[in-house]
């Protein structure tokens, strides 16, 4: 989630820059940038690897400063983090800054590689930025150059330009990511996010998808990237205050987090999906057909919600591929000296990359010669680093403690890998392969749909905050996301929660359940809906209260309908993303009705980097 600011007016801009830079620090960053072009119209440029103390210390030897300029903190997606893929990026009198992932930066760059093109960082950014110049030079017209690059480019992005030659404008457009324009009466900015810009103007302009503005020291001028049609939103006002404004107006983190999904989900997946082809590429798995075909068994080896996220991998690789899969919590993977060799796969997951028992577990599969491969949520990380691939999830920065949109991405990580590893052995056909990313790209919406009905989740929330105790029941690749419903529950709310695959039932939490015990239970229809409704039924007979997330349509077995909440259909190795929502959104409600600390949560760490 990097940050983006820009700025065009009559003061000296290098403050304003940097000090929206700072106001976005929270979205998470590893490395920053500037670039301004000064009085004697020469462009400079100063990037840094890691916080911006350093980016502020390298200015002081090294000043930049003008009244048009550009400034940006970098979470890597393509590329370590480091000084040569920071943001601003330059190729001739072009600066640009650049938020999103470019799915076809790879043919663009060889295209351009072949023309005698030389790159200095590993990004898709500064594949745009070589683009516009050649497009500059083939048609001497800024403009023109600007929409011919863009209309180039497959995927989402937030871009401002800087260019040494048109000293008097800074251009900007998005697709898919988000960017707004500030306004004052002498200044116009530029910023991913609003915090940026609260101290010069509350006046501001959403940009939409595919719209180009054109700013200069005497107006604006927005455009259409297709046809040129000129544009005309209106301008609003932000009355947020700071710390309204750096949760979007959300009133935690994590709701706006939770809301982010369908977002993260859509990064994770364009990134190595061709969804032309409908295939799955994975540049940096290094998991090809050849040692797939060797792999007799897989080992995932997880920590808390990843763990959670491994045994729905579980069944995903089983059902598709056909191997057998073991999962273990990292903290007892070692203890029990597993057998490995190079006919495993050991696939470790870690938001942070950094969860010290998941990493010592790396190292173990390493150490034995297994084929050791990792799902992450921060490029460079030390998990990233040691495993011989990687699979990254592009949630951007999580805040919240417990874990929402990193949880929802490593299950999308996963369902590619399990498709990407059938396929290439022969399990699935190519029809089925289509069908299965298809799915795919139908559950953001899916998901937008739950998140946008949620008034029954905080009924419930309300209805039952006070109560002591909750059980979560579910079957098959469901039963994981009841463990994790219950998780969530536990982590933010303090009430004591239990998830249970539903055929457990019997031995043993049957005895808890009374008129004052709310069971959760998961159902979607298949093979598995009648032994569940046999469960239910078991609950009712005990006085137990039934709540229902169900797939397709409301059931009278269930019972009233206040207490069912309907989900659309969708596969059943996706339909544990669609009802993660609302058991996260229930966890959340709850906590905020009893007034615990839903951000930080106590005895709680965001990342556990000790054993």
């Amino acid at each position: 989630m990097c940050g983006i600011v820009g700025y065009i007016g009559p003061e000296n801009g290098r403050e304003i820059l940097m000090k929206g830079l700072a106001r976005l620090e929270y979205r998470g960053y590893d490395s920053a940038g500037i670039a301004m072009v000064g009085s004697d119209g020469r462009l400079r440029i100063v990037r840094c690897e890691g916080k911006l103390s350093g980016l502020d210390s390298k200015l002081v030897g090294n000043p930049v400063n003008g009244t048009i300029g550009v400034a940006h903190t970098r979470w890597a997606t393509h590329g370590r983090p480091s000084e040569e893929n920071a943001h601003p990026h330059r190729c001739g009198p072009f600066a640009l800054v650049h938020n999103g992932i470019i799915e076809n930066y790879a043919p663009l760059k060889e295209e351009l590689i072949k023309e005698g093109r030389l790159f200095s960082s590993q990004t898709d950014t500064e594949v745009i930025v070589a683009l516009l110049e050649r497009e500059w030079r083939k048609t001497g017209e800024y403009k023109q150059a600007v929409r011919n690059t863009l209309k180039k480019l497959k995927g989402s992005y937030a871009v401002v330009i800087v260019n040494e030659e048109e000293p008097d404008m800074l251009v900007a457009a998005r697709n898919e990511s988000p960017l707004i324009m500030g306004l004052s009466d002498s200044s116009f900015f530029l910023a991913s996010d609003v915090p940026a810009i609260l101290p010069y103007t509350r006046n501001v302009i959403y940009l939409n998808d595919e719209e180009i503005v054109f700013l200069s020291r005497q107006g604006y001028a927005i455009e259409s990237l297709r046809d040129g049609e000129k544009k005309n939103p209106p301008v609003q006002q932000v009355n947020w205050n700071p710390i309204m404004a750096e949760k979007a107006g959300y009133k935690h983190f994590m709701l706006k987090e939770i809301y982010e999904q369908p977002r993260a989900v859509i990064d994770t997946f364009r990134s190595v999906v061709d969804l032309d082809r409908k295939e799955v590429v994975f540049p940096e798995l290094n998991l090809e057909k050849e040692l797939l075909e060797k792999i007799e068994r897989v080992f995932i080896v997880a920590c808390g919600t990843s763990y959670h996220a491994a045994l729905v991998a579980k069944y995903m690789i089983e059902g598709l591929c056909r191997v057998p899969v073991e999962v273990d919590l990292a903290s007892e993977f070692r203890s029990r000296n597993p057998i490995l060799s190079d006919k495993i796969l050991l696939l470790v997951i870690s938001q942070s990359g950094e969860t010290a028992d998941t990493r010592a577990a790396l190292k173990e599969g390493l150490d034995k010669g297994a084929h050791c491969r990792a799902i992450v949520n921060v490029v460079g990380s030390s998990i990233a680093r040691m495993a011989q691939g990687v699979i990254y999830t592009h949630a951007g920065p999580e805040i919240g403690v417990a874990s929402t949109k990193a949880f929802t991405t490593q299950l999308v990580a996963l369902y590619l890998l399990a498709i990407h590893f059938a396929r290439q052995t022969g399990k699935i056909d190519r029809e089925t392969l289509e069908q299965c990313v298809q799915e795919l790209i139908e559950l953001p919406g899916k998901m937008e749909k739950v998140l946008s009905n949620t008034d029954k989740i905080s009924a419930w929330a309300r209805r039952f905050k006070d109560y002591k105790d909750f059980l979560y029941l579910a079957r098959g690749a469901l039963y994981p996301i009841a463990l994790e419903g219950a998780l969530k529950l536990k982590e933010i709310s303090y009430i004591h929660a239990e998830g249970y695959a539903a055929g457990e039932m019997k031995h043993g939490p049957i005895a808890l359940i009374d008129a004052e015990m709310p069971v959760m239970v998961l159902l979607r229809h298949g093979p598995l809906f009648e032994k569940m409704i046999s469960n239910i039924q078991e609950v009712k007979a005990r006085d137990g209260i039934i709540l229902a997330l169900i797939e397709g349509e409301p059931s009278e077995i269930l019972g009233p309908a206040e207490f069912q909440f309907v989900l659309e259909p969708s596969s059943q190795w996706l339909s544990p993303v669609l009802f993660s929502l609302p058991l996260q959104l229930l966890a959340y409600h709850v906590a905020v009705l009893r007034g615990t600390d839903v951000d930080q949560p106590r005895n709680l760490a965001k990342s556990v980097t000790v054993e």
